[in-house]
């Protein structure tokens, strides 16, 4: 796995025989652009986005070039439970 941070990184990790493309705090059109060259070139590279993305721009990355998303904000912004077990 290899993290990019530019279109032209991307085609080259994925030349260089990179199993997984991390597309790493790209804009959304910025990302699907690139994941479409990636796959057009590669089409058994897996593509990955991630930085950034939370729920309320999730749908602006989705598109079939894109194979994984990953949301920091899941782990990130959890909140914690105080309870106990009393037997």
């Amino acid at each position: 796995a290899v993290e990019v941070g530019s279109t032209s990184e991307a085609l080259e990790a994925a030349k260089a025989g990179a199993d997984i493309v991390l597309l790493d705090n790209f804009t959304p059109q910025g990302a699907l652009s690139a994941a479409a060259e990636v796959k057009a070139a590669h089409p058994q590279v897996t593509v990955e986005v991630s930085g950034g993305i939370n729920m309320e721009v999730l749908p602006h990355f989705l598109g079939s070039h894109i194979d994984v998303i990953s949301m920091g904000c899941l782990t990130h912004g959890a909140t914690s439970l105080d309870f106990a077990l009393r037997l």
